[in-house]
């Protein structure tokens, strides 16, 4: 393994147990994808630094767990977005 590789993969892990943000939002600040994070988080990550790994597998074991919240949630921002604009349309041809 490249030590960039490894270099990143600490900082990823180090990250995450800092700041408890999603793989996601990891990614965009890293500017690699969420398959590489993952891939960094859940296979590289046991082989270079046990500890840090474990800290980390538990952080992501906690999104798993209440990701289907977050999705409801987001679903139900979008819709709330999508009929109020309706609404306006429909005020607008009204008027």
């Amino acid at each position: 393994m490249h030590d960039y590789i490894k270099e990143r993969t600490i900082k990823i892990g180090r990250c995450i147990v800092e700041t408890k943000h999603t793989v996601r939002t990891i990614a965009k600040e890293f500017g690699v994808s969420k398959s590489t994070v993952h891939k960094d988080l859940t296979e590289r990550l046991p082989e270079i630094n046990p500890d840090l790994a474990d800290q980390v597998k538990h952080i992501l074991e906690y999104h798993k767990s209440i990701r289907h919240l977050r999705g409801g949630e987001a679903t139900k921002i979008k819709y709330k977005k999508t009929s109020s604009k309706k609404r306006e349309v429909l005020a607008a041809g009204k008027a």
